[in-house]
């Protein structure tokens, strides 16, 4: 059974060769990196906002947004999930679960 991660990371390469005017997705990967960062930032803002006011329903969907739009920026990267959780578990080897070195 595949990760949701990877069955959403398909479903946006697919999107790339949709017209754009039906195609949020088709749409967003058009216009580029810039659009697509910035995308990631505004949802994590918008995540963390609704954690401030122990928002959970915004917190949920709002996470589903981040999800997508960090999904569409791996495909405009030519970045698989694999690379992510590899990296994940190299972390986790190293340095714990916390998988960060602590701030000085």
């Amino acid at each position: 059974m595949d990760h949701p991660i990877d069955y959403l990371y398909r479903a946006v390469q697919l999107a790339r060769s949709e017209p754009m005017e039906q195609s949020k997705t088709a749409q967003l990967l058009m216009d580029g990196n810039p659009k697509i960062a910035k995308k990631v930032v505004e949802e994590a803002a918008e995540v963390a906002l609704d954690a401030v006011v122990a928002d959970r329903d915004g917190v949920i969907q709002e996470s589903a947004d981040l999800i997508y739009n960090l999904t569409v920026l791996w495909v405009w990267m030519g970045i698989a999930p694999a690379e992510i959780w590899h990296e994940m578990e190299r972390r986790e080897q190293e340095l714990g679960i916390a998988g960060k070195l602590p701030k000085k």
